[in-house]
């Protein structure tokens, strides 16, 4: 069973059309990357996967369960938004830290909002809390910042700030964690740092989107890739058969300008 399941998405703002008939599949582990141009759609799409926007039509099924049904009435559509979210993790580009929370409290401050509204939670309290806060130290350790757990975000470079994202996306074990170009807001030599953290999670199999400008990066890691223009999928396949043999001259024009440089 595919872990992710889109079926003719659609999305208009104004009465433009964003997203047209937008349709894939992912299986469990896999790293999908989607690259296109700036205005094709991509961050659009990551948006409705994680119900910040409501899509105009389509499904999204997670698991075999349906999310998103657009024949459905909008009550229905839009109940247990936030309990549907917990399906997705969201990393973006300009980090979304709070700004008055260490490190180790960005990574648990969601797991401590929803441990509050379980039953044992009052008589578990002090087990629940040492479990989470043990929790957000293990991901920020992953994350390779065992020493900056207690600085604030303005004390953090910008890939260390985006690394602390990660780990927060990674908190609410999520089944599908999705990227927004990663490493458009850091330094080039921050970038680095990032992307290797991104090739780590791919390598435990950790089911991920990720929206992207690096090319080679998603040759080298992803396990497909989508190429989006004008609001559609173009053409999708294997990473590098996409990257090194694209088979659609939309997709040899667009990937012509990384080749070139």
């Amino acid at each position: 069973m595919a872990v992710l399941e889109v079926k003719n998405l659609e999305k208009a703002f104004g009465g433009t059309a964003i997203l047209k008939d937008v349709s894939f599949t992912m299986e469990e582990g896999d790293a999908l990357a989607i690259i296109g141009s700036s205005g094709s759609g991509k961050t659009t799409l990551l948006r409705c996967l994680n119900f910040l926007e409501t899509p105009d039509g389509g499904n999204i099924s997670v698991k075999g369960e349906t999310l998103f049904d657009a024949s459905l009435p909008a009550r229905d559509r839009e109940r247990d938004l936030r309990t549907k979210r917990l399906h997705f993790g969201m990393v973006f580009q300009s980090f979304n830290l709070f700004p008055q929370y260490t490190a180790l409290e960005n990574v648990t401050l969601a797991e401590k909002l929803l441990a509050e509204k379980k039953p044992d939670f009052k008589q578990n309290k002090r087990e629940i809390l040492e479990g989470i806060e043990e929790h957000g130290r293990e991901l920020l350790r992953q994350m390779g910042l065992e020493e900056r757990m207690g600085h604030y975000p303005h004390q953090l470079s910008g890939g260390q700030q985006q690394r602390v994202a990660i780990a927060r996306a990674l908190a609410l074990k999520p089944d599908i964690l999705c990227f927004d170009e990663p490493t458009s807001a850091l330094d080039p030599e921050l970038t680095g740092e990032v992307l290797r953290v991104i090739r780590g999670l791919a390598e435990q199999k950790t089911t991920m989107i990720i929206v992207t400008h690096e090319m080679a990066f998603a040759r080298d890691v992803a396990d497909r890739i989508i190429f989006m223009d004008g609001g559609v999928i173009v053409e999708q396949g294997e990473a590098r058969q996409v990257i090194d043999n694209p088979q659609m001259e939309r997709t040899r024009q667009f990937l012509s300008r990384y080749t070139q440089g």
